[in-house]
Formats: C-alpha cells, sequence, structure tokens
C-alpha cells in the first residue's frame, strides 16, 4: 500500500498508487473481480494513510449516529457505483421480508433531486436514503466522498444544513488523501480505456438496477452512467492535469 508522510510527498505518493492501480487493472481487466480489487485497493490506502496526513488535526467531531452532512450530493467513480450496486442486491433479499426496499428509497431520492447542483441539495435538504436512525447502512461501501468529508465542528455543520453558514472546518487529511486516492483511480481507468468520470450516486444506481448488464458494458469500455455524469470540473481539464501527473515510463 502507497503511503505519504506530508504534503511535500503527495507526488510521489499519488505517482506509486497510480502504479499500483495500473497493475491491478492490468492484472484483472475484463474480469468482475476488478471491481473489488479497485476497490479495496482505494478503501484500504484511503484509510491506511488518514494517522499520518491527520497528524495534529483537531479531533473529528464525526460520531455515530451524526448524519448531518448527508444531504450532500455524494459523486462516486463507476467502481464505487458499481461496489454499492453489488450491495444493495446482495442485501436486498434480506430486508424485503422486512418491508425494507434500499432501492425503492434511493429512487425517490433520485425523483427529488436528479440535476440538482451542490447548492440546491443543500437547499433541498434531502436525506440520503442509506440513513437509518443515523446510521449509513452501506457505510462498509461508502464512496470516498463520503470517507473523505469529516468534521471538526459538528455546530457548523448543522449551521451549513441550514443555511446559515458557507464554512465548516473539515478536515484537510481527509480532503487530501481522498483526491490522491480517488484521482489516481480515475486517471489509471482513463489510461484502461474506461469511463472515468464521476457520477451523481443515486442517478447513476437507478441507471445501474434500471440495466442489469450495466457493469459489464463499462468492463468492456462503454460508459452506461453517462446520463448521471457530473461536470463540475470539465473533463479535458481533469485529463490535462492527469497527463501531467501520470507516471513517467
Amino acid at each position: 500500500m502507497p503511503t505519504t508522510t506530508s504534503t511535500s510527498g503527495a507526488q510521489a505518493f499519488y505517482v506509486n498508487l497510480h502504479q499500483a492501480y495500473d497493475a491491478t487493472l492490468a492484472r484483472t481487466r475484463g474480469q468482475p473481480q476488478l471491481v473489488d480489487a479497485l476497490l479495496h485497493q482505494a478503501f484500504d490506502t484511503f484509510a491506511g494513510n488518514l494517522p499520518q496526513q491527520c497528524e495534529g488535526e483537531p479531533p473529528l467531531a464525526c460520531q455515530r449516529g451524526c448524519a448531518t452532512c448527508c444531504t450532500l450530493r455524494v459523486s462516486a467513480t463507476a467502481p464505487e457505483v458499481w461496489g454499492v450496486a453489488r450491495f444493495l442486491r446482495a442485501v436486498a433479499p434480506r430486508l424485503e421480508p422486512m418491508g425494507i426496499d434500499l432501492m425503492g428509497q434511493v429512487r425517490a431520492a433520485d425523483a427529488l433531486t436528479r440535476g440538482l447542483d451542490e447548492a440546491g441539495r443543500v437547499a433541498a435538504r434531502q436525506t440520503c436514503p442509506f440513513i437509518a436512525r443515523g446510521v449509513c447502512v452501506v457505510y462498509g461501501v461508502r464512496p470516498l466522498a463520503c470517507r473523505g468529508h469529516a468534521s471538526h465542528d459538528v455546530k457548523a455543520c448543522v449551521e451549513a444544513a441550514s443555511g446559515r453558514r458557507a464554512d465548516v472546518p473539515y478536515s484537510l487529511g481527509h480532503q487530501m488523501v481522498r483526491s490522491l486516492v480517488q484521482n489516481a483511480m480515475q486517471s489509471a481507468l482513463r489510461d484502461a480505456r474506461l469511463a472515468w468520470g464521476s457520477y451523481e450516486l443515486n442517478h447513476a444506481l437507478v441507471i445501474a438496477d434500471d440495466h442489469p448488464v450495466a457493469e459489464a458494458a463499462w468492463l468492456a469500455g462503454g460508459d452506461p452512467l453517462q446520463a448521471a455524469a457530473l461536470h463540475d470540473v470539465p473533463a479535458d481539464e481533469m485529463a490535462a492535469a492527469f497527463e501531467r501527473l501520470r507516471p513517467q515510463p
């Protein structure tokens, strides 16, 4: 697992991680296990680097049962979408007898929020469909966007969620590691000629549920999630940045 101990080591960390992703993609190309391998690599690297990168930061205010920030729009890469979609399919048979329909909740949330930008999503105050009694039911497969969002001040989060505050003291370490881990994966996916964009999670999950062969289409080089793509940063700008940072032969 690549590690970084300081901001100055960020570029070396990114290059090492990119090369690790490259190896994973080469080993599992076209196979269903590609998704699990990439996600394990991404999530393990993210968690393993937080202690060093967050050293010296104030303690986190995030606690079990707090879902204050879970009205924000969630972006996810294609592997993360497939990971959540697989989880939903796996747990559905156990939850249906209890009257719990997670995919139905996703569809209802998507109907209320599709097309909203980040500001519109906050204003809508639509809670994530995976929150139950303040707990994330997909916590183990939650995207990097959720993992990298951590606050030092609950009061500031509450005020921001109600539109009374714009700035929240987020963990810079979490944000930095999330960015490096996700961008290196996206660049590696691009080099492997796989769709590498970011997608709005709820809409992407609806697409995945409506089209059972969507994951296979992505593995074959297609972009079945295109309708849910986010364009906050133009793709050509991201591609140019990836070209500058990519590992050299």
